[in-house]
This record gives structure tokens, C-alpha cells and sequence, in this order.
């Protein structure tokens, strides 16, 4: 997750799988700060009892998981846990979701699918904007991976998003020589 004056969403970024609530800052210079975190956590993973709960992501983007939480798959974060935030600021809550997930994989799980759509509509009743990142999806078919601007004419990549994010807009922003995507929700 991420959060600012505040921003928040579902951000994987490291090599290894994180297991407890972690925040970053990012450094604007010597001396400061960008005025957003990003709020790290477990992923999700297919079938019950296996990565975060939803439940626990719920109640972080609601505020109520504290810095350095660690998660449990095999039980969710309840009011008695010393991991437990009982009244969390504004500062404390998620603003935006974002979801990252590769564009190279073959096809995204039905229960992690599930848990996604769980998420998503959570994140919609608490009014809380979402945003996916796609990653890797140069090597997700032979029309990518000779050239990014093919993602808009590639069937798969459509597929995909379609598959994952109904009601979804893929839309393109040229910058120089960098091709900038992003998925609309």
C-alpha cells in the first residue's frame, strides 16, 4: 500500500516476499522527503491459508494495521493483536490501491481472482481510487517484445486486461522514447 497527505495502494517491489507491514519513503533530496509512503505488504496467492489475507488488506486500507505488523495466512489480524491500529488517523489510511502484477504470466488464478475482486470492491465502497501496473508485458507475446507501442494492437494483452480489470480503459502516453501505460478502473 501506499499512502500520502496521503496516497496508498498494494505495491510488491522488493526481490523477496515481505511478510510484515512496511513502510518507504521516498527521498527527494539530502534533506527530504517526497510527501507520500509506500505501504508494503504480503501478496496474494492462490487458495485459502497462502499469502495475505483479504481481510487484513481490508483493515489496512482502512488503517487498522500498524508498522512492522506480520502476517499471518493461516489467521487474520484481529482487534485483540497488538498489531492492531483501534483508531487510525487520516495519515493512517490508504488513499489509492494499486495492484501490480506481470504481464508475462499465463493466466491469473480464479481464488486469486477472488481475492482481487474482494479488494476492488472494498476499495470502491470506502471510495478509495485504484490503479493497476502491469509489469513485464514486453515479454508477454512475440508483438511486445518487438516493439512496446504493439501493446494497444496485441489481442493477449487485451485479454488480459479484460480478463482481470472489467470495466477498464488501457490507455497510452508517449514521452520521447518512453512509452508510459496505464490502466484506467
Amino acid at each position: 500500500m501506499f499512502k500520502t497527505n496521503r496516497i496508498s495502494s498494494q505495491v510488491v517491489w522488493k526481490p523477496f516476499i515481505v511478510f510484515q507491514y512496511e513502510t518507504h519513503n521516498i527521498k527527494k533530496d539530502a534533506e527530504q522527503f517526497y510527501p507520500f509512503v509506500f505501504n508494503d505488504l504480503m501478496g496474494l496467492e492462490e487458495g485459502s491459508g497462502r499469502g495475505v489475507r483479504v481481510e487484513d488488506i481490508k483493515l489496512a486500507m482502512m488503517g487498522h494495521v500498524k508498522e512492522g505488523y506480520k502476517f499471518n495466512p493461516a489467521s487474520p489480524l484481529s482487534t485483540s493483536d497488538s498489531g492492531y491500529n483501534p483508531s487510525p488517523s487520516p495519515e493512517d489510511r490508504v488513499h489509492v490501491v494499486v495492484c501490480l502484477y506481470s504481464g508475462n504470466t499465463t493466466e491469473i488464478n480464479s481464488s486469486v481472482l477472488q481475492k482481487m475482486k474482494a479488494i476492488r470492491e472494498t476499495a470502491s465502497d470506502l471510495g478509495i481510487p485504484q490503479l493497476a501496473v502491469l509489469t513485464k508485458f514486453d515479454e508477454a507475446c512475440p508483438e511486445t517484445e518487438k516493439d512496446l507501442k504493439n501493446t494497444y494492437k496485441s489481442k493477449l494483452m487485451k485479454r488480459k486486461v479484460n480478463f482481470s480489470w472489467k470495466n477498464s480503459t488501457l490507455q497510452r502516453y508517449l514521452y520521447s522514447d518512453l512509452t508510459v501505460i496505464y490502466l484506467f478502473l
